[in-house]
């Protein structure tokens, strides 16, 4: 869950990797495994494997620069905390595009948001051991830039009137520009997780789909889950992007690729080398 930081800012350290400037007195391989940790599993595919959906949103440098720009607060582009709703008549009006977050229970999400917004001191994001601890929809506004907003979480502890939630606010919320569907990197599609992308393919909503907590997967194991779900997403899906993001929000791996895809799906990167 993200709420607005209580104290002030002072004092707060943004996290070991979590600026771009960090990353790159990294030595190159270990820098473009942070920044782009999908590539990283490339020269472990079979001969003949399809690439394509492995490099389709590569930004270069300046790209990723500038996106990390919007994920910085300062007094003239200050990151803040909303509101929170559990109806579509409590919720801030559609004025900027907008992506939002959803998964399933202990998905990592609330862990992968506050790295997204590690360099924002004036944002909190409290992050619980206990699953479900999101009960309503979350939305802070990045500067005159975009929305970004937390969901709650699927399956376990969920909230009773999760379902009507979260379906008024895919089918009313026409500033949306994209859902970030994350999914556990250790176990892969779970039921619940099928069950979200058949609403999404069904409202027509498009979406990408994020794969948390790879830090603790084996790279076998990763690599399995990623061709796996590759595979569905060719199979079954006509809304979802190709490409999978994978994220490490205790490494920081992939989150500087994904904060440049929220700057880029809400149109705030127009020249982003890739689409």
């Amino acid at each position: 869950m993200l709420l607005p930081r209580a104290g002030g800012a002072a004092g707060r350290v943004s996290p070991p990797l979590a600026a771009l400037s960090q990353v790159l007195r990294l030595e190159r391989s270990r820098r473009t495994a942070i920044v782009f940790p999908l590539q990283k599993l490339e020269r472990y595919l079979a001969p003949g494997t399809d690439t394509a959906p492995f490099r389709l949103f590569q930004p270069g440098l300046a790209t990723l620069q500038r996106a990390e720009a919007l994920f910085r607060s300062d007094r003239g582009h200050p990151i803040d905390y909303v509101s929170s709703a559990v109806r579509m008549d409590h919720a801030p009006p559609p004025a900027l595009p907008e992506v939002c977050f959803i998964g399933r229970s202990n998905v990592g999400k609330s862990s992968l948001i506050r790295a997204l917004f590690s360099l924002a001191p004036e944002v909190e994001v409290r992050v619980s051991k206990t699953p479900g601890h999101t009960k309503k929809m979350n939305f802070f506004k990045v500067g005159k830039y975009f929305t970004l907003v937390d969901m709650p979480g699927y399956g376990y502890r969920a909230p009773q009137d999760f379902v009507q939630m979260v379906e008024a606010y895919l089918q009313e919320r026409h500033n949306l520009k994209r859902t970030f569907l994350l999914v556990d990197g250790v176990v892969g599609l779970q039921k619940t997780d099928h069950i979200a992308v058949e609403m999404l393919e069904e409202f027509g909503i498009p979406y990408v789909m994020v794969l948390t907590k790879i830090d603790r997967a084996s790279r076998g194991l990763l690599l399995k889950n990623v061709l796996e779900i590759q595979e569905f997403v060719k199979k079954n899906t006509q809304g979802c992007f190709p490409q999978l993001f994978l994220v490490s929000s205790v490494e920081f791996s992939g989150v500087h690729l994904l904060r440049c895809f929220v700057a880029h799906v809400t149109g705030n990167l127009p020249s982003v080398e890739a689409s």
